[in-house]
Protein backbone atom coordinates (compact mmCIF):
# COMPACT_ATOMS: atom_id res chain seq x y z
CA UNK A 1 0.00 0.00 0.00
CA UNK A 2 1.07 3.57 -0.54
CA UNK A 3 1.46 6.09 2.22
CA UNK A 4 2.49 9.72 2.21
CA UNK A 5 5.01 10.96 4.73
CA UNK A 6 3.49 12.31 7.92
CA UNK A 7 5.01 15.73 7.36
CA UNK A 8 3.17 16.31 4.08
CA UNK A 9 0.32 18.75 4.15
CA UNK A 10 -3.05 17.42 3.06
CA UNK A 11 -6.27 18.97 1.88
CA UNK A 12 -9.29 18.18 4.07
CA UNK A 13 -11.75 17.43 1.32
CA UNK A 14 -13.85 14.49 0.18
CA UNK A 15 -11.61 13.75 -2.79
CA UNK A 16 -8.56 13.63 -0.59
CA UNK A 17 -10.39 11.52 1.94
CA UNK A 18 -11.25 8.97 -0.72
CA UNK A 19 -7.63 8.82 -1.77
CA UNK A 20 -6.62 8.46 1.87
CA UNK A 21 -9.02 5.56 2.31
CA UNK A 22 -7.52 3.70 -0.61
CA UNK A 23 -3.87 4.66 -0.25
CA UNK A 24 -3.62 4.88 3.54
CA UNK A 25 -2.23 8.40 3.21
CA UNK A 26 -0.55 9.34 6.49
CA UNK A 27 -1.88 12.49 8.05
CA UNK A 28 -5.37 11.69 6.76
CA UNK A 29 -6.52 9.76 9.82
CA UNK A 30 -8.38 12.82 11.03
CA UNK A 31 -10.71 12.46 8.05
CA UNK A 32 -12.07 9.09 9.12
CA UNK A 33 -14.79 10.61 11.26
CA UNK A 34 -15.86 12.96 8.48
CA UNK A 35 -16.05 10.74 5.41
CA UNK A 36 -16.98 7.10 4.99
CA UNK A 37 -14.14 5.11 3.38
CA UNK A 38 -14.73 4.46 -0.28
CA UNK A 39 -12.66 2.83 -2.95
CA UNK A 40 -11.23 5.08 -5.64
CA UNK A 41 -9.63 4.13 -8.90
CA UNK A 42 -6.59 6.33 -9.33
CA UNK A 43 -5.76 7.61 -12.77
CA UNK A 44 -2.40 8.97 -13.81
CA UNK A 45 -2.42 12.72 -13.35
CA UNK A 46 -5.25 12.67 -10.81
CA UNK A 47 -4.97 15.50 -8.28
CA UNK A 48 -5.12 14.15 -4.72
CA UNK A 49 -4.33 16.99 -2.32
CA UNK A 50 -3.26 20.62 -2.36
CA UNK A 51 -2.40 23.38 0.07
CA UNK A 52 -0.83 26.83 -0.05
CA UNK A 53 2.96 26.92 0.08
CA UNK A 54 4.90 29.90 1.44
CA UNK A 55 8.32 28.36 2.08
CA UNK A 56 11.54 28.79 0.09
CA UNK A 57 10.05 26.37 -2.46
CA UNK A 58 7.45 28.98 -3.51
CA UNK A 59 8.16 31.19 -6.52
CA UNK A 60 8.22 34.84 -5.37
CA UNK A 61 6.58 36.35 -8.47
CA UNK A 62 3.70 33.86 -8.53
CA UNK A 63 0.21 34.83 -7.49
CA UNK A 64 0.19 31.56 -5.55
CA UNK A 65 2.27 28.43 -5.17
CA UNK A 66 0.51 25.23 -4.14
CA UNK A 67 1.99 22.04 -2.74
CA UNK A 68 0.15 19.13 -4.34
CA UNK A 69 0.09 15.37 -4.37
CA UNK A 70 -1.08 13.49 -7.44
CA UNK A 71 -1.19 10.02 -8.93
CA UNK A 72 1.36 8.78 -11.42
CA UNK A 73 2.96 5.52 -12.54
CA UNK A 74 6.21 4.30 -11.05
CA UNK A 75 9.13 2.34 -12.43
CA UNK A 76 7.33 -0.91 -11.59
CA UNK A 77 4.30 0.12 -13.64
CA UNK A 78 2.09 0.51 -10.56
CA UNK A 79 0.19 3.58 -9.31
CA UNK A 80 2.21 5.86 -7.05
CA UNK A 81 1.61 9.07 -5.13
CA UNK A 82 3.93 11.94 -6.04
CA UNK A 83 4.38 15.40 -4.55
CA UNK A 84 5.24 18.64 -6.31
CA UNK A 85 4.43 22.32 -6.62
CA UNK A 86 2.28 24.46 -8.90
CA UNK A 87 3.00 28.18 -9.35
CA UNK A 88 0.37 30.39 -11.00
CA UNK A 89 1.43 33.70 -12.62
CA UNK A 90 0.23 37.09 -11.37
CA UNK A 91 -0.40 38.27 -14.92
CA UNK A 92 -3.87 37.82 -16.46
CA UNK A 93 -4.42 34.46 -18.11
CA UNK A 94 -4.48 34.39 -21.93
CA UNK A 95 -7.74 33.43 -23.62
CA UNK A 96 -6.44 29.89 -24.19
CA UNK A 97 -4.97 29.59 -20.69
CA UNK A 98 -1.52 29.95 -19.20
CA UNK A 99 1.16 27.94 -20.99
CA UNK A 100 2.86 25.54 -18.59
CA UNK A 101 6.50 24.74 -17.95
CA UNK A 102 7.11 21.40 -16.24
CA UNK A 103 10.51 21.59 -14.57
CA UNK A 104 12.54 18.44 -13.93
CA UNK A 105 15.05 19.08 -11.16
CA UNK A 106 18.65 17.93 -10.96
CA UNK A 107 20.17 15.50 -8.49
CA UNK A 108 19.33 16.40 -4.90
CA UNK A 109 19.61 13.06 -3.12
CA UNK A 110 17.77 9.89 -2.23
CA UNK A 111 16.18 10.72 1.14
CA UNK A 112 12.73 12.25 1.43
CA UNK A 113 14.12 15.50 2.82
CA UNK A 114 15.87 16.11 -0.51
CA UNK A 115 12.58 16.81 -2.31
CA UNK A 116 12.51 20.33 -3.79
CA UNK A 117 9.00 20.99 -2.45
CA UNK A 118 10.49 20.67 1.06
CA UNK A 119 13.23 23.23 0.43
CA UNK A 120 13.89 25.77 3.18
CA UNK A 121 16.31 28.67 3.43
CA UNK A 122 18.65 26.55 5.56
CA UNK A 123 17.86 23.26 3.82
CA UNK A 124 20.53 20.74 2.76
CA UNK A 125 20.25 21.46 -0.97
CA UNK A 126 19.02 25.05 -0.89
CA UNK A 127 22.06 26.32 -2.77
CA UNK A 128 21.02 24.36 -5.84
CA UNK A 129 17.28 24.75 -5.49
CA UNK A 130 17.54 28.51 -5.00
CA UNK A 131 19.32 28.78 -8.34
CA UNK A 132 16.47 26.89 -10.03
CA UNK A 133 13.89 28.97 -8.12
CA UNK A 134 15.40 32.22 -9.42
CA UNK A 135 15.47 30.82 -12.95
CA UNK A 136 11.89 29.56 -12.83
CA UNK A 137 10.63 32.74 -11.19
CA UNK A 138 11.61 34.59 -14.36
CA UNK A 139 9.32 32.28 -16.32
CA UNK A 140 6.42 32.89 -13.95
CA UNK A 141 6.97 36.63 -14.37
CA UNK A 142 6.74 36.09 -18.15
CA UNK A 143 3.30 34.54 -17.76
CA UNK A 144 4.08 30.82 -17.63
CA UNK A 145 2.64 28.55 -14.97
CA UNK A 146 5.48 26.47 -13.52
CA UNK A 147 5.01 22.98 -12.12
CA UNK A 148 7.77 21.01 -10.42
CA UNK A 149 7.59 17.32 -9.61
CA UNK A 150 9.59 15.79 -6.76
CA UNK A 151 9.82 12.49 -8.74
CA UNK A 152 8.95 9.02 -7.50
CA UNK A 153 9.97 8.38 -3.90
CA UNK A 154 11.24 11.84 -2.95
CA UNK A 155 8.99 13.10 -0.16
CA UNK A 156 6.53 10.27 -0.80
CA UNK A 157 6.56 6.51 -0.11
CA UNK A 158 9.07 4.07 -1.51
CA UNK A 159 12.63 4.56 -2.65
CA UNK A 160 13.57 7.27 -5.11
CA UNK A 161 14.05 5.59 -8.50
CA UNK A 162 16.96 7.86 -9.34
CA UNK A 163 17.71 8.04 -13.07
CA UNK A 164 14.82 5.80 -14.13
CA UNK A 165 13.83 7.60 -17.31
CA UNK A 166 10.30 6.22 -17.62
CA UNK A 167 9.33 6.95 -14.01
CA UNK A 168 10.84 10.43 -14.16
CA UNK A 169 9.04 11.29 -17.38
CA UNK A 170 5.74 9.92 -16.04
CA UNK A 171 5.90 12.22 -13.02
CA UNK A 172 6.98 15.20 -15.15
CA UNK A 173 4.05 14.68 -17.52
CA UNK A 174 1.38 13.76 -14.98
CA UNK A 175 1.95 16.83 -12.80
CA UNK A 176 0.78 18.98 -15.73
CA UNK A 177 -2.47 17.04 -15.83
CA UNK A 178 -2.90 17.39 -12.06
CA UNK A 179 -2.15 21.11 -12.14
CA UNK A 180 -4.91 21.68 -14.70
CA UNK A 181 -7.36 20.03 -12.31
CA UNK A 182 -6.16 22.36 -9.59
CA UNK A 183 -6.58 25.53 -11.66
CA UNK A 184 -8.58 25.71 -14.87
CA UNK A 185 -6.70 28.83 -15.98
CA UNK A 186 -3.88 26.54 -17.15
CA UNK A 187 -4.06 25.79 -20.85
CA UNK A 188 -3.13 22.62 -22.77
CA UNK A 189 0.16 23.99 -24.19
CA UNK A 190 3.21 22.99 -22.21
CA UNK A 191 6.97 22.66 -22.33
CA UNK A 192 9.34 20.41 -20.43
CA UNK A 193 12.65 21.71 -19.11
CA UNK A 194 15.20 20.18 -16.80
CA UNK A 195 18.79 20.12 -15.62
CA UNK A 196 21.21 17.21 -15.05
CA UNK A 197 19.04 14.33 -13.78
CA UNK A 198 16.19 16.53 -14.96
CA UNK A 199 17.83 16.94 -18.35
CA UNK A 200 17.66 13.18 -18.73
CA UNK A 201 14.01 13.25 -17.57
CA UNK A 202 13.31 15.99 -20.11
CA UNK A 203 14.58 13.92 -23.02
CA UNK A 204 12.48 10.92 -21.95
CA UNK A 205 9.46 13.24 -21.64
CA UNK A 206 10.16 14.63 -25.13
CA UNK A 207 9.73 11.07 -26.36
CA UNK A 208 6.89 9.90 -24.10
CA UNK A 209 4.87 13.07 -23.52
CA UNK A 210 2.73 13.22 -26.67
CA UNK A 211 1.58 9.61 -26.33
CA UNK A 212 1.14 9.62 -22.54
CA UNK A 213 -0.92 12.81 -22.45
CA UNK A 214 -2.55 13.25 -25.86
CA UNK A 215 -5.03 15.72 -24.37
CA UNK A 216 -2.11 18.12 -23.87
CA UNK A 217 0.04 19.85 -26.45
CA UNK A 218 3.74 19.40 -25.72
CA UNK A 219 5.39 22.21 -27.67
CA UNK A 220 9.07 21.58 -26.99
CA UNK A 221 11.80 20.41 -24.63
CA UNK A 222 14.93 22.02 -23.17
CA UNK A 223 17.46 19.63 -21.62
CA UNK A 224 20.35 21.23 -19.73
CA UNK A 225 23.43 19.08 -19.07
CA UNK A 226 21.44 15.85 -19.42
CA UNK A 227 23.06 13.06 -17.39
CA UNK A 228 22.83 9.31 -17.41
CA UNK A 229 24.46 8.26 -20.66
CA UNK A 230 27.97 7.68 -19.30
CA UNK A 231 27.03 6.03 -16.01
CA UNK A 232 27.24 2.36 -17.12
CA UNK A 233 30.77 3.02 -18.33
CA UNK A 234 31.58 4.91 -15.14
CA UNK A 235 30.64 1.91 -13.01
CA UNK A 236 32.72 -0.41 -15.16
CA UNK A 237 35.67 2.00 -14.97
CA UNK A 238 35.44 2.20 -11.17
CA UNK A 239 35.38 -1.58 -10.92
CA UNK A 240 38.42 -1.80 -13.19
CA UNK A 241 40.37 0.62 -10.97
CA UNK A 242 40.58 3.33 -13.63
CA UNK A 243 40.77 7.02 -12.84
CA UNK A 244 37.31 8.60 -12.65
CA UNK A 245 36.02 12.09 -11.77
CA UNK A 246 36.24 12.99 -8.10
CA UNK A 247 32.45 13.41 -7.87
CA UNK A 248 31.92 9.69 -8.54
CA UNK A 249 32.01 8.81 -4.85
CA UNK A 250 29.14 11.17 -4.09
CA UNK A 251 26.92 9.99 -6.94
CA UNK A 252 27.60 6.24 -6.88
CA UNK A 253 25.52 5.54 -3.72
CA UNK A 254 22.58 7.41 -5.26
CA UNK A 255 22.96 5.48 -8.50
CA UNK A 256 22.90 2.05 -6.87
CA UNK A 257 20.13 2.93 -4.39
CA UNK A 258 18.04 4.35 -7.23
CA UNK A 259 18.61 1.23 -9.29
CA UNK A 260 17.54 -0.96 -6.38
CA UNK A 261 14.38 1.12 -5.90
CA UNK A 262 13.43 0.38 -9.50
CA UNK A 263 14.87 -3.16 -9.71
CA UNK A 264 14.91 -4.70 -6.19
CA UNK A 265 17.14 -7.59 -7.24
CA UNK A 266 20.05 -5.10 -7.45
CA UNK A 267 21.72 -5.15 -4.01
CA UNK A 268 23.86 -2.11 -3.10
CA UNK A 269 25.33 -3.99 -0.13
CA UNK A 270 26.77 -6.58 -2.49
CA UNK A 271 27.90 -4.10 -5.13
CA UNK A 272 29.68 -1.58 -2.93
CA UNK A 273 32.72 -2.40 -0.83
CA UNK A 274 32.82 -2.43 2.96
CA UNK A 275 34.65 0.89 2.82
CA UNK A 276 31.78 2.41 0.82
CA UNK A 277 28.96 1.15 3.07
CA UNK A 278 28.99 4.36 5.19
CA UNK A 279 28.24 6.29 1.98
CA UNK A 280 25.09 4.21 1.52
CA UNK A 281 24.02 5.10 5.07
CA UNK A 282 24.62 8.79 4.38
CA UNK A 283 22.70 8.58 1.11
CA UNK A 284 19.68 6.97 2.78
CA UNK A 285 19.35 9.78 5.31
CA UNK A 286 21.08 12.80 3.81
CA UNK A 287 21.26 14.66 0.52
CA UNK A 288 23.89 15.26 -2.14
CA UNK A 289 25.52 17.95 0.00
CA UNK A 290 26.10 15.45 2.81
CA UNK A 291 27.49 12.88 0.37
CA UNK A 292 29.82 15.46 -1.15
CA UNK A 293 31.11 16.34 2.31
CA UNK A 294 31.48 12.75 3.54
CA UNK A 295 34.82 11.09 4.17
CA UNK A 296 35.98 10.22 0.65
CA UNK A 297 36.65 6.64 -0.41
CA UNK A 298 39.29 6.11 -3.12
CA UNK A 299 37.51 5.36 -6.37
CA UNK A 300 39.28 2.03 -6.79
CA UNK A 301 37.85 0.93 -3.43
CA UNK A 302 34.20 1.85 -4.05
CA UNK A 303 33.03 -1.36 -5.72
CA UNK A 304 33.47 -4.74 -4.12
CA UNK A 305 36.08 -6.92 -5.81
CA UNK A 306 34.44 -9.56 -7.99
CA UNK A 307 31.00 -7.95 -7.85
CA UNK A 308 28.64 -8.95 -10.66
CA UNK A 309 28.10 -5.71 -12.58
CA UNK A 310 25.88 -7.13 -15.30
CA UNK A 311 22.50 -6.48 -13.61
CA UNK A 312 23.13 -2.84 -12.75
CA UNK A 313 24.96 -2.03 -15.97
CA UNK A 314 22.18 -3.63 -18.00
CA UNK A 315 19.57 -1.68 -16.06
CA UNK A 316 21.39 1.64 -16.42
CA UNK A 317 21.92 1.17 -20.15
CA UNK A 318 18.14 1.37 -20.50
CA UNK A 319 18.21 4.83 -18.90
CA UNK A 320 20.41 6.37 -21.60
CA UNK A 321 18.88 9.68 -22.74
CA UNK A 322 20.77 9.35 -26.00
CA UNK A 323 18.65 6.35 -26.95
CA UNK A 324 15.27 8.10 -26.96
CA UNK A 325 13.44 9.58 -29.96
CA UNK A 326 12.23 13.11 -29.20
CA UNK A 327 8.84 13.79 -30.77
CA UNK A 328 8.91 17.57 -30.26
CA UNK A 329 11.48 20.30 -31.01
CA UNK A 330 14.34 19.81 -28.55
CA UNK A 331 17.14 22.07 -27.36
CA UNK A 332 20.17 20.82 -25.40
CA UNK A 333 22.34 23.23 -23.39
CA UNK A 334 25.79 22.26 -22.10
CA UNK A 335 28.66 24.00 -20.33
CA UNK A 336 32.10 23.38 -21.78
CA UNK A 337 33.71 23.09 -18.33
CA UNK A 338 31.14 20.78 -16.77
CA UNK A 339 32.91 18.31 -14.48
CA UNK A 340 29.72 16.45 -13.45
CA UNK A 341 28.14 15.74 -16.83
CA UNK A 342 30.99 16.24 -19.24
CA UNK A 343 30.79 17.91 -22.63
CA UNK A 344 32.05 14.77 -24.46
CA UNK A 345 29.23 12.79 -22.83
CA UNK A 346 26.59 15.27 -23.98
CA UNK A 347 28.26 15.61 -27.39
CA UNK A 348 27.60 11.88 -27.80
CA UNK A 349 24.00 12.22 -26.61
CA UNK A 350 23.34 15.04 -29.08
CA UNK A 351 24.99 13.07 -31.90
CA UNK A 352 22.81 10.04 -31.22
CA UNK A 353 19.63 12.12 -31.00
CA UNK A 354 20.52 13.89 -34.25
CA UNK A 355 20.19 10.52 -35.98
CA UNK A 356 16.47 10.40 -35.18
CA UNK A 357 15.32 14.01 -34.67
CA UNK A 358 16.35 17.63 -35.31
CA UNK A 359 18.22 18.94 -32.26
CA UNK A 360 19.33 22.46 -31.34
CA UNK A 361 22.55 21.80 -29.39
CA UNK A 362 24.16 24.79 -27.68
CA UNK A 363 27.51 24.75 -25.85
CA UNK A 364 28.43 27.59 -23.48
CA UNK A 365 32.19 28.22 -23.19
CA UNK A 366 33.57 28.50 -19.68
CA UNK A 367 30.36 27.34 -17.99
CA UNK A 368 30.29 24.56 -15.41
CA UNK A 369 27.47 22.17 -14.55
CA UNK A 370 25.10 24.69 -12.97
CA UNK A 371 26.28 27.54 -15.16
CA UNK A 372 24.51 25.99 -18.14
CA UNK A 373 21.17 26.95 -16.58
CA UNK A 374 21.65 30.71 -16.52
CA UNK A 375 24.03 30.92 -19.50
CA UNK A 376 21.42 29.37 -21.77
CA UNK A 377 18.52 31.53 -20.60
CA UNK A 378 18.47 33.92 -23.57
CA UNK A 379 18.72 31.07 -26.08
CA UNK A 380 16.05 29.13 -24.22
CA UNK A 381 13.73 32.15 -24.32
CA UNK A 382 14.21 32.38 -28.08
CA UNK A 383 13.64 28.66 -28.50
CA UNK A 384 10.45 28.79 -26.40
CA UNK A 385 9.13 31.79 -28.32
CA UNK A 386 9.68 29.92 -31.59
CA UNK A 387 7.98 26.69 -30.56
CA UNK A 388 5.08 28.53 -28.95
CA UNK A 389 4.55 30.36 -32.24
CA UNK A 390 4.90 27.09 -34.19
CA UNK A 391 7.91 28.51 -36.00
CA UNK A 392 10.54 26.19 -37.37
CA UNK A 393 13.38 25.60 -34.93
CA UNK A 394 16.84 25.56 -36.47
CA UNK A 395 18.64 22.25 -36.04
CA UNK A 396 22.36 22.24 -35.34
CA UNK A 397 22.71 18.61 -36.46
CA UNK A 398 25.29 18.36 -39.23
Amino acid sequence: MLALNRNRRTMLGAGAAAACATLLVSGCSDLSSQVEPEAVSLEAGQLLTHSALDSAAALPSAASTQLITYASEGAAGEPIVVSGTVAIPSTPAPADGYPVISWAHGTSGFADGCAPSLDTADGPVHGYFSLATDYLDDWVARGYAVVQTDYEGLGTPGGHTYLNGVSESNTVIDIVRAARQLDDSLGPDWLVMGHSQGGQATLFAAQNGPDRAPELNLKGAVAMAPGGAAIPGLIQAIAAGKQVPAVAGAFLPLIVLGAQAAAPSIDPGVLLSDAAQPLLTTARTGCLAQLSGAEPVPSDQLIRAGADLEPIVGYLEKQNPGAVTPKVPTMIAQGSEDMVVSKPEVDNVAAELCKVAPIDYRVYPGQDHRGAITASEADTAGFVAAVMADDEVVSTCS
